[in-house]
């Protein structure tokens, strides 16, 4: 799921449960290793109160600010609309599925 500056509120801050955005952009290798697990995390999680998705710097460039976005990729876990966690650089599929099972249990 792609998240923009006109959709992030509604798809993520009034979400009832865990959310994943991954901050990225396309001119950026480490983001272009990131974004197939991403996109296999968020298959695997389809059925459960999650929402996994990305957002493209150069094209939200008000939503990366508002979460001070520096550096890419990063990843912001949310729990009820409310920013829980961020992690910066290449994280694994097993990091990332062990975060969002401990915000919706």
């Amino acid at each position: 799921m792609e998240f923009n500056d006109q959709n992030f509120e509604a798809e993520v801050l009034n979400f009832q449960g865990a959310a994943l955005v991954d901050f990225f952009a396309t001119w950026c290798g480490p983001c272009q290793v990131q974004g197939p697990i991403i996109e296999e995390l968020a298959a695997e999680m389809a059925g459960q109160p999650v929402k996994v998705g990305k957002v493209n710097v150069d094209q939200a460039p008000n939503t990366a600010q508002k979460y001070d976005i520096m550096s890419i990729p990063t990843l912001v876990f949310f729990k009820n609309g409310q920013e829980v966690e961020t992690l910066t650089g290449l994280q694994s599929k097993d990091v990332l599925r062990s975060k969002l099972e401990s915000l919706i249990k």
